[in-house]
Order: structure tokens, then C-alpha cells, then sequence
């Protein structure tokens, strides 16, 4: 379809889909009108402006455009410059102007919200009328000291703290629109590293340094608001099955979280992040702890395929998981040992967790460089004070972030110690300064080097499940979860053939059957199914109605490459599927867990794990118990 933009220089005309977001018009549009960026157009309705269309993640065909309607567009004063700039200008105004920033869905949402808190009338203080307001009843901002101070909250949401610092400026209420003119963003990451391109007189770092490239001390404190509040399993389940492998080995296991990030009601302009789904990588797994190679491109193809996977789903990567679980002498107890007396998270946790939101950055158009902060998330399944299982949920400080990024961070051997790197020919480290409160109630500024307490990257978050749970994947009868092929739990043709026998032909039956993640990051490997018909599998695991579901399975059963999966799977042996006992153990295992642990066998005395392993690598022939091979060395990885 044509879209017409009417601007000051003439008429142009765009194409655009009905799926197309307006985001995608306005970079089509932007080369055509010669504008800096994209997010430097005001695209409004009508002739004067006074209708601005700022839903950049919406439809076309939601906005209610239709083939040859008209738009109208300018470009933002702050971006047309007045004379021809020079190249030391455009270099500074390319910085400080961020290109179209696609933010969550969220983010745009709470952009316009004012967040204002309402209080009721006073009976004891307010001496008005019912229609009247005063000090003590007018609505207060999310930032409020006192109501902070009230609460009892440390950490305020990330928009309430981005209202405090845009009321400085005089900006409040809808923020959703255009950016004034002549305005800097006023957000920015801290950065830790030797700035490049230094103007100063002297040999790029190494070679020299002055006061202008060089990072200034960094002074560790609590970061006063958070990216994300909470964190919201959609089901009881997901907890349950990743807890399944726990009960059955007594060994630990790691999952990235999937999902998406929603409003929180509850919080001032909170934000939360619901788990849909836990995908368990490819790992080596002990009774203390597990190995990860996230480096390695195999690692990074598998994780490019799930991400592919997730998108069509309409979920992404929110955050990780991991469990530290021991057993107790007493039945459904476990140690609990992360407290304020030891630890929350250990050091080589804590720069797991700074690696991974330097590796997922939050887009935010209110930043100088498009990014602030991250909104991932880490989760710890361990002990409480009642020695129960139990979530605990965590962010790192953009401080945290910024220090990984400058390779300053290293762990320590004490899990509650992270220690400062020393400074090499190559490396400038700054003064690290962090302040406590010594024995006389007095607060102390002392040097973080060698080592400072892991607790002042943390910045704490809460989690539960919701009350009427509705999760984005229905199947009653969930596929076997990935990479546990040690419990007999193996993603097989033969399985997939299982799985789907009581679809029996029926679209509607499929539908159900087809909304299971584990399913499809399986379907997805096999490489069978195109790009786009895993795209069409992906929008029947999580349309939003029943209809909507049989009718995209009724595609799935039409194309080219489910009816090659179908061939393959008449070829498929009775003999390569999973056994019933290894998928009961594991729904025994699951229904004990969530707040107590199950008496399940420990590791070694599972019927899995009970014949020796031939290794892939060396071929050598290793004992049931070890998940190392003993002459090379390498994971257990079959």
C-alpha cells in the first residue's frame, strides 16, 4: 500500500505492509526528506501539528491508515541546522543525537503515564470540601522522598527517576512524543575506559594519557532506582521442571529465562519481567556448581537459534537462572546459605550477570548513545531462612556493567569478595572507592582495591507468580526439555513422533500440541522446517485465541515442510524413543519440588546414569558418575 507524506520540500509517496510498524515508515521516509534520523520527523494527521503520531512499535494497519491516505511531516527545528555545518559540528551533533531508538513495548507505554501517586482525603488535616484539594491530598510524584521514605524503598523504578531528572528541565506529564528542540538526552552509562580520540596533545593511549581521556575515580554506591521491579514466572511449572533435574541428580543446573516485560500495577511506573519460558543450554554439571563454554561458537549458534525461535513467539531473552542447592538431614530441606552473613551472590556470579546485560543493552531514546542500562535479569533458586526452595532475583548496577566492560572486575576465591584487576602497560584502572559504616555508626570511604563486597553491585528485586496463572504456552502435555540426554530425556524423531500422535490429523489438537517452547527450539534444530514456516509454527504457539490457533495449524499442516517432517517421522523407530519411566521420573520429580525438595535418588543411583559413557571426543570408556571425561577432559556432552 501507498502512503502519502505531504513535507515542506514537496509530496512523497512510501510503501509500506499492513504488518509494517510506523517505525518502518519513518526510516523509509527519512532519505527521502534528507532528515539526520528518523526520530528527528513529527508525523502528524493533520495540517497543524496537533495530532502527533509517536506509536512508533504500532501497525500500520492499527493506526487506522489506509491505502492513499495523507500525512503530514516536518523535521525538528534542533535538527535542521541553519548553515552548512562543518565537519567538527556534524561529528559532535551525530553524538549527541541518537537514531531511532526501537524501545519495548513497555517503555513507550509508561512514557505516557504520569505516574502521579493519588492520595484519598485527609479526614484529620484536609478542611476543604469534597471537590477541593490541599498539601496533603494533592497526587505526589513517583519520586517523592517522602513517600520513598515511607515505603521503605531503596530502589525506585527506572521512570520514576528518569521523571525526577526530566522535571529539572520542566518536561512532565505525556513523554511519549517527539524530543523538545535543542534537547540533550540526559541519560548516558557510566564508562570506566580511556576515552579514544583524545584531542590532547600527546601518543594515544598506551603510548600517553592526560586528565581529558582519562576515567575519572569511581565511587561504588546503592544505585537508586532499577531497571526492572519484578520478576513474574507465568507458571509454577517452569520452576518445577528445572528443579526435576536437581531431584534427580542432586546436581545443579543453568537456564536463560524467556519472556517479555510488562507494567507493573503495584509499583510507580514499575516495570516486570514474565517468564514465559527457561531453556537449558548445553552445560557440564556438577553437585557444586556448572560449566558453561558461553564463548564458543557453538554455544553462540545454539543461542542464535532459540533467540530466531523466540522472536516468533513474540518472547525474547529477559534473564538467566541457576540453582545452589544442597540437601538437608531432614526430608524436603535444603541448606540455606546466601544470607546477609555470607553471601547473596558470589563474585564469578556477579560478572556472569554483568556480562550478560553488557551483552543486552536497554534501547532508550532519553540516552546520549540510544542505550541506558540493561533490563536483564538474574535469578538464584536456593535455600531461605526456613530452608525451603526458594527465588531470589537480581540486577547488577550500571556501575557493575561499566567496570566489566573495562575488564576491572575479577572474582575472587571468596564467593563474597570480588576483586579490582591491577593496572598493566595496557590497562587503566582508576581509584576504586566504596563507604561503610564502621562500629561507631560513622560512614567510612575507604579504597576498594584489592577487594570490595560483591553487595555493592547488586541491586535487589522481587518476584512471585501470578494469581490466575495464563501462560503463553498451553500444551497439557509439555515436550522433553532440551540437553538432558544423561536421564534419558532425549529430543528425538522418535519423541516428536510420540508427542504429536494425539493431534491425530485435527488443526485444533495440533495447535495445542505445537505450544511448547522445548518443541519448537527441537523443530528448529532439525532444520527441516523453512525460516518462515518456523515463523508460522511459532505464531500458532502463542496466538492470543483458540481460532486464530487452528487456523495458522491448518497452514502448518499444508506446507511443504511438515509434510517432510511427516515422511520422516513413518521412518522412525519405536526403538528411539524415550522411555515412559524416565518422563514420569521427571513429572514425580517436578511435582515435589517448588517450596520443598523431593527424597528422590541422588546422582549416580539414576537407572540413566548407572552404565559407563564412551566419550566422543577420545572414545574412552568412563565410569557412570563422572561428567568429565578422565584422559581428555571434556564434558560429558552426548
Amino acid at each position: 500500500m501507498i502512503i502519502r507524506v505531504r513535507a515542506p520540500d514537496g509530496m512523497f509517496r512510501v510503501e509500506v505492509g499492513l504488518t509494517d510498524t510506523l517505525a518502518t515508515l519513518l526510516q523509509k521516509l527519512a532519505p527521502l526528506m534528507k532528515a539526520p534520523t528518523a526520530d528527528s520527523i513529527k508525523l502528524t494527521r493533520d495540517v497543524g501539528g496537533s495530532h502527533l503520531m509517536a506509536e512508533f512499535e504500532s501497525s500500520i494497519a492499527s493506526l487506522g491508515l489506509k491505502h492513499g491516505d495523507m500525512l503530514f511531516a516536518s523535521i525538528a527545528a534542533s535538527a535542521r541546522p541553519s548553515v552548512e555545518p562543518d565537519a567538527k559540528f556534524a561529528e559532535s551533533s551525530k553524538s549527541s543525537v541518537p537514531m531511532f531508538i526501537r524501545q519495548e513495548a513497555v517503555d513507550n507505554q509508561l512514557e505516557k503515564d504520569d505516574g502521579l501517586i493519588r492520595r484519598k482525603r485527609d479526614a484529620g488535616m484536609c478542611k476543604h470540601g469534597a471537590n477541593a484539594m490541599c498539601e496533603y491530598c494533592l497526587p505526589i510524584e513517583p519520586y517523592d522522598p517522602g513517600y520513598l521514605a515511607k515505603k521503605e524503598i531503596k530502589h525506585m523504578s527506572f521512570y520514576a527517576y528518569l521523571r525526577k531528572i526530566l522535571a529539572q528541565s520542566k518536561i512532565g506529564g505525556d513523554i511519549s512524543g517527539g524530543l523538545p528542540p535543542n534537547f540533550v538526552p540526559p541519560l548516558e552509562d557510566p564508562d570506566y575506559r580511556v576515552k579514544p580520540n583524545c584531542t590532547g596533545r600527546h601518543l594515544p593511549w598506551p603510548g600517553g594519557i592526560c586528565s581529558k581521556c582519562q576515567p575519572s575515580a569511581i565511587t561504588l554506591q546503592r544505585q537508586p532506582f532499577r531497571m526492572v521491579d519484578n520478576v513474574e514466572f507465568a507458571s509454577p511449572s517452569l520452576i518445577e521442571r528445572l528443579l526435576s533435574f536437581w531431584n534427580t541428580t542432586r546436581c545443579q543446573r543453568f537456564g536463560f529465562l524467556y519472556g517479555h516485560y510488562q507494567s507493573l500495577p503495584n509499583v510507580p511506573l514499575g516495570v516486570k519481567a514474565v517468564v514465559e519460558a527457561i531453556y537449558e543450554p548445553k552445560q557440564a554439571w556438577e553437585e557444586d556448581g556448572i560449566k558453561l563454554n558461553i564463548e564458543s561458537p557453538e554455544f553462540e549458534r545454539e543461542m542464535a537459534r532459540v533467540d530466531a525461535v523466540a522472536e516468533s513467539c513474540g518472547v525474547k531473552v529477559v534473564g538467566m537462572i541457576f540453582t545452589d542447592l544442597e540437601p538437608t538431614d531432614v526430608p524436603k530441606k535444603v541448606v540455606y546459605r546466601r544470607h546477609a552473613d555470607s553471601y547473596f551472590l558470589t563474585s564469578l556470579e556477579a560478572r556472569l550477570g554483568a556480562y550478560m546485560q553488557l551483552k543486552h543493552p536497554n534501547a532508550c531514546r532519553w540516552a546520549k548513545d540510544g542505550h541506558f542500562g540493561s533490563k536483564f535479569v538474574t535469578c538464584c533458586l536456593s535455600g531461605n531462612k526456613d530452608d525451603d526452595i526458594d527465588v531470589s532475583a537480581w540486577q547488577f548496577s550500571n556501575s557493575a556493567v561499566a567496570m566489566q566492560a573495562a575488564d576491572l572486575l575479577v572474582p575472587s576465591s571468596v564467593p563474597s569478595k570480588m576483586c579490582v584487576q591491577e593496572s598493566t602497560k595496557t590497562r587503566y584502572v582508576p581509584d576504586v572507592f566504596y563507604s561503610y559504616t564502621n562500629e561507631y555508626k560513622l560512614p567510612v570511604t575507604t579504597n576498594a582495591k584489592p577487594a570490595f563486597p560483591v553487595e555493592y553491585l547488586l541491586v535487589n528485586l522481587t518476584h512471585g507468580f501470578p494469581t490466575d496463572p495464563n501462560p503463553l504456552f498451553k500444551s497439557k502435555s509439555p515436550f522433553c526439555i532440551e540437553n538432558r540426554d544423561h536421564l534419558q530425556q532425549v529430543q528425538s524423531l522418535g519423541a516428536f513422533k510420540r508427542h504429536i500422535r494425539d493431534a491425530d490429523g485435527s488443526a485444533e489438537k495440533l495447535a495445542l500440541v505445537l505450544s511448547d517452547f522445548h518443541l519448537l527450539a527441537y523443530l528448529a534444530s532439525l532444520d527441516i522446517l523453512s525460516p518462515d514456516e518456523i515463523k508460522l509454527v511459532g505464531k500458532v504457539a502463542s496466538a492470543d485465541s483458540d481460532q486464530s490457533a487452528k487456523e495458522l495449524a491448518g497452514r502448518v499442516m499444508d506446507s511443504s515442510g511438515w509434510q517432510t517432517l511427516l515422511i520422516m517421522l513413518q521412518e522412525a523407530s519405536d526403538s528411539d524413543l524415550n522411555h515412559s519411566g524416565s518422563m514420569a521420573a521427571e513429572a514425580s520429580a517436578g511435582d515435589s519440588g517448588g517450596s520443598g525438595m523431593s527424597q528422590s535418588q541422588p546422582a549416580g543411583s539414576s537407572s540413566a546414569l548407572r552404565e559407563p559413557w564412551a566419550c566422543r571426543h577420545c572414545t574412552f570408556l568412563n565410569e557412570p558418575s563422572k561428567v568429565e571425561c578422565d584422559i581428555c577432559g571434556l564434558p560429558n556432552d552426548m
